[in-house]
């Protein structure tokens, strides 16, 4: 199977598509200056699906614009730390958070133990959940005016790093009294939300008794812009101050100094059903890996703008590489003798149909008779859980909303995980998986997760291939932009245009 070769577009076309942003950022003060500099001009990606409720995916929309908070953030590494809560304490199921004075909501109100009862209980009982809180039940209960109890019905230690997620951001009062979550006008970040034009545009301005200070510009400017050739050409024209995900056919049209790119918690992972078929045989899975040139991969169908796996959890994750080991197999490849093998993927991330045709050849040069399957994720990831396909090409986001990826190990690999795709029934899996789940947060969970990872990798059940990286176009003019892997930031209080 050939795909068609990918053709950046000409000037021309990046010209005309600028034209769908003209005048998306004039108007609302957008060129008024502040204490240091002028109003941020901000092309994003994806329109709001939910209205910008918190209790939904839009919620890292309200984060990146810093105008939503939570009691706790996650620094690099994945650690928690203060944010609206100082500090934290653990007495078994129960976790204390003691609230940070001097917060105000935007409508003036203050925060309170009584306000973060209400957002966080409201969040649990949401129906659905916010995902972080999947198979987690909880109580909260303020202790007193400044103190707030964190109850789960099982030991999780995982608790301040799940109250990081933007979908259990602290609002005011206002924002519960309709039938959904309305954040305008009702967080404690820099920047207030205060208007919302449905999923064309939003904005913000500073918010000037902000507990952190003020925030350095003046406000931010927001244009919903799914389509990507156009947000690139914002940021050509001058329309665009920063510009969220950058297509790679794009990213070359751009001045080098505009483009940051940025590696994500996402792994693009070839995972090998291991209870039947071909790649029931481990003599046949070692074949395949053996088989797999990651690199060429990269450089053909990225074009460079992404990361050979070394394993499973990528560099947005720094500590792997540095607690990475060698990984100890005992079994050696075996003869695929022409064996016919059946690869599905999805159409959704169009790269990975071109994935799907290189690891084809790659496989049929070391002896494998290859067949491919390649429809959208919606009709495809059914087959893919029952076990349908002898391999399957996946994205996977190695870190979920809590910044840590035992969720997703346990998930994918777990005999009993809701997402294992390889099929895969190991006892020394199981246990290092659970091991790590259970280890306290710090250095010895980051052990615990790598030997986890490393007992996954010695199965051959999944053969990471690359970690993908999100580009994002900042102007000449902008100062103090986040490139945050995790994508929770985006425009800080620190960020202005000159």
């Amino acid at each position: 199977m050939r795909l068609p070769a990918r053709r950046l577009l000409p000037l021309t076309a990046l010209t005309a598509a600028s034209a769908l942003l003209t005048g998306c950022f004039t108007g609302d003060g957008s060129t008024s200056t502040g204490t240091d500099g002028k109003r941020v001009r901000l092309a994003m990606l994806q329109p709001p699906r939910s209205g910008l409720s918190p209790l939904s995916d839009d919620a890292f929309k309200l984060s990146r614009w810093s105008t939503a908070e939570t009691l706790v953030k996650l620094d690099a590494a994945g650690d928690a730390r203060p944010a609206l809560a100082t500090s934290w304490r653990r007495s078994g199921r129960t976790w204390s958070f003691e609230i940070r004075d001097g917060v105000t909501f935007h409508d003036g109100t203050e925060l309170d133990a009584e306000a973060v009862v209400r957002s966080l209980t409201k969040a649990a009982t949401a129906s659905p959940k916010p995902r972080i809180l999947d198979g987690v039940a909880l109580t909260v209960k303020a202790a007193d005016a400044d103190t707030v109890t964190v109850t789960t019905a099982a030991e999780d230690p995982l608790v301040p790093q799940r109250l990081s997620s933007p979908q259990l951001s602290i609002l005011a009062a206002k924002a519960y009294t309709g039938k959904t979550v309305n954040p305008v006008g009702a967080g404690t970040g820099p920047f207030e939300l205060t208007k919302v034009d449905g999923t064309s545009s939003a904005t913000l301005d500073r918010y000037d008794a902000y507990w952190g200070g003020k925030a350095k510009a003046p406000g931010i400017d927001v244009r919903f812009v799914p389509d990507g050739t156009a947000r690139a050409a914002a940021l050509r024209s001058g329309e665009a101050d920063i510009v969220e995900a950058v297509p790679v056919s794009q990213a070359a049209l751009l001045e080098k100094d505009l483009v940051t790119e940025v590696p994500m918690p996402r792994t693009n992972t070839l995972y090998l059903n291991t209870e039947k078929g071909v790649f029931k045989d481990a003599s046949l899975r070692a074949a395949a890996r053996e088989a797999i040139d990651a690199a060429s991969i990269v450089k053909g169908v990225y074009e460079g703008r992404a990361d050979v796996a070394e394993g499973l959890l990528g560099p947005a994750l720094p500590w792997a590489a540095e607690l990475r080991r060698p990984v100890k197999r005992t079994v050696t490849s075996g003869d695929p003798a022409g064996k016919t093998v059946t690869i599905g993927t999805y159409t959704d991330r169009p790269e990975l149909a071109e994935v799907a045709a290189a690891l084809q050849q790659q496989l049929q040069k070391a002896g494998f008779t290859v067949k491919l399957d390649i429809r959208e994720y919606t009709n495809i990831e059914p087959d893919a859980l029952a076990g349908r396909f002898d391999a399957f090409i996946l994205s996977r986001a190695t870190v979920l909303d809590s910044g840590d990826p035992a969720a997703y190990l346990y998930s994918d690999f777990a005999s009993d995980g809701s997402f294992n795709i390889a099929r895969l029934s190991d006892p020394s899996v199981d246990a290092a998986l659970r091991e790590a789940g259970g280890t306290p947060t710090g250095d010895a969970r980051r052990k615990a997760l790598i030997a986890g990872e490393a007992a996954v990798l010695a199965t051959d059940a999944a053969v990471p291939m690359l970690h993908e990286r999100v580009i994002q176009g900042d102007a000449a003019g902008v100062v103090g932009a986040a490139h945050d892997p995790r994508e929770r930031e985006l425009v800080t209080a620190a960020t202005y245009v000159k």
